[in-house]
């Protein structure tokens, strides 16, 4: 299987990608050239490990038979400070709330969907620390 994403450049640094019929704007800021049209480049790596794991994690609560009232994923890279510009820690944050939320079945979710099924955490962790904590609101 293979995937493909055609990106075409619209001028100064705006680039339009087109990811399975869904149009995707990419922009840098106006003090690196752009005009701050649409997302960058780089953070779109955190957004894509945010949906890979909380998909996985809705995904395995369900089946766990948990019921959530609201989820969230916060996903903070670390930068560095020279060129090439690269993450070398992203630590996310799970975001629960419900009554009566079992912390264990919790955990098991987001242990499985970090060690067997999201792709992206599976390839970051080859190259950048990746670290997690849970919150209970």
């Amino acid at each position: 299987m293979k995937h493909n994403v055609k990106a075409d450049w619209k001028g100064l640094m705006q680039f339009n990608a087109n990811v399975n019929g869904h149009e995707l704007i990419m922009d840098a800021n106006e003090a690196s050239g752009g005009q701050d049209k649409g997302v960058r480049p780089k953070e779109l790596m955190l957004t894509a490990l945010a949906g890979c794991t909380g998909m996985d994690v809705i995904s395995i609560l369900k089946k766990m038979r948990v019921d959530l009232d609201r989820f969230n994923v916060n996903v903070e890279g670390e930068l560095t400070e020279e060129h090439p510009k690269h993450y070398t820690k992203i630590h996310i944050t799970y975001q629960f709330s419900g009554k009566d939320l079992d912390k264990d079945k919790l955990q098991k979710a987001i242990e499985l969907s970090k060690d067997r099924y999201c792709g992206v955490a599976h390839v970051y962790k080859k190259v950048m620390e990746l670290t997690y904590s849970i919150e209970i609101m």
